[in-house]
């Protein structure tokens, strides 16, 4: 039997939260901090009432590329199941992207970014 493939998501908003994680993987997650180069966050307003009602948030954190050594953003970056990667895809609405990405630490991550400003 093999072993379940392992993705890394990087979060630097809801996804850190307990609430959101029982939610949307069934579990909390363990994770390490680490930072997002090249990109700047700002917040975006959440129409969806399921994702509101999960994160119990009207306003969710979004990053958009900037390309610029200087810009970074602080988050966690958690080890899970591609199982549990296609859940992550299910809560984010449709203002965010997946796009992988390297980490400040060298760990290559998924992360979701604002698909308007995709890198």
């Amino acid at each position: 039997m093999s072993e379940p493939t392992t993705e890394r998501v990087f979060s630097y908003g809801t996804l850190q939260l307990e609430s959101v994680q029982l939610a949307t993987f069934g579990r909390r997650l363990v994770g390490t901090a680490d930072v997002l180069p090249g990109f700047e966050q700002s917040m975006m307003k959440i129409d969806d009432p399921d994702v509101v009602a999960t994160s119990g948030q009207s306003h969710h954190p979004i990053v958009r590329f900037t390309g610029r050594d200087a810009d970074g953003v602080r988050g966690t970056v958690f080890e899970i199941s591609a199982d549990e990667l296609r859940r992550a895809d299910d809560y984010e609405v449709t203002a965010y992207k997946r796009v992988a990405v390297k980490l400040r630490s060298g760990i290559q991550a998924w992360v979701y970014v604002d698909a308007r400003h995709a890198p």
